[in-house]
């Protein structure tokens, strides 16, 4: 392979990445600077515990969509069920950064708390900060819009919100941790500004540790709640319903298929595998039978979500195997 090739391919790998995590990286790094030369300008703690949060999120979604490439990876004959899990270990790691991060945040906040001090450069505070919930609230619309892209669910306008977070479970592990992370953030952020005015504009300045401690209880919280959908991603967790139930109405497409005896499918990253034992009707020949599979499997198959299907078949036995997740 010549250098222009490993180039194009490189390329293509890149464009395969998460889109949420990208801009998430390069916007949250940007912000991370602009509010460490503020933090450090003024003394306020608030403006370094934000600071330390942007930081934290510019490193972890640089590690996710590094690994968010990788998982995009096709099966192998050694790794038969794909890299979809990668993402996962990925997250994982992020999972370590905000930790730390949110550790160093709780622990200057209560060094604040027991020894107060007096910030200056309000309006420099102010301003980066109305940046900061610029930026990340772009990344949060954007985050959400890439929620229902990869659900295939479809909202506008304020309607947004509700149907990202009712979707937030299906959508790619990369993405998830975008959202909650911005969510924080965004939230950070104003918290912060509120530290800023009353510490300014008042002789309250506990407020600034206090603020400072609220924000590192906020990334511990997005720490175990990623931590927590990572965990069972990498154990193996069945997909959600609505997957299920639109397997389910793809293998009854076919007139042949009179029940599922049984179904399994695994979410690996934001990809499923299918597992199915199918009934048909009796009095197929075994040619027939091998011919509705296939069929079967490449209905499945055209779902750009689904990258492998296993599919068995038996004769009917006259019993009703196949009940609807949400009549069990």
């Amino acid at each position: 392979m010549n250098a222009a090739s490993e180039r194009q391919g490189f390329i293509a790998m890149l464009k395969k990445g998460n889109k949420s995590s990208a801009i998430a990286m390069i916007g949250n790094a940007v912000i991370a600077a602009i509010k460490a030369f503020a933090a450090a300008f003024s003394g306020s703690g608030a403006m370094f515990a934000s600071a330390m949060h942007s930081l934290a999120d510019a490193i972890n979604q640089g590690f996710v969509f590094a690994g968010s490439i990788l998982s995009e990876k096709r099966p192998t004959p050694r790794f038969p069920t794909g890299f979809g899990r990668v993402i996962n270990i990925f997250c994982m790691v992020a999972v370590i950064v905000v930790t730390i991060m949110a550790y160093e945040t709780i622990r200057e906040g209560w060094h604040l708390i027991q020894h107060p001090v007096a910030s200056e450069g309000i309006w420099l505070n102010i301003g980066v900060l109305l940046v900061n919930l610029i930026v990340d609230g772009w990344i949060l619309v954007k985050a959400m819009k890439e929620i229902l892209t990869e659900t295939k669910a479809e909202a506008d306008g304020f309607k947004l919100v509700g149907a990202a977070f009712k979707n937030v479970g299906r959508s790619a592990p990369a993405t998830r941790l975008v959202f909650y992370e911005d969510i924080v953030a965004v939230t950070g952020a104003l918290l912060a500004m509120v530290a800023v005015l009353v510490v300014s504009l008042t002789t309250f300045e506990i407020m600034d540790g206090v603020v400072t401690v609220l924000i590192g209880l906020l990334m511990v919280g997005v720490a175990f709640r990623v931590g927590y959908d990572n965990m069972i991603g990498l154990i193996g967790v069945s997909a959600p319903k609505e997957v299920a139930d639109k397997v389910s109405k793809i293998i009854f497409s076919e007139p042949f298929v009179t029940d599922i005896y049984q179904l399994r499918i695994l979410q690996e990253g934001r990809y499923y595998h299918v597992e199915a034992l199918m009934e048909l009707k009796p009095g197929l020949t075994l040619a027939d039978a091998d011919d509705i599979k296939f069929k079967v499997r490449d209905k499945l198959l055209q779902d750009s979500d689904i990258t492998d299907a296993i599919l068995g078949i038996i004769e009917d036995d006259g019993v009703k195997s196949w009940v609807p997740i949400d009549k069990r």
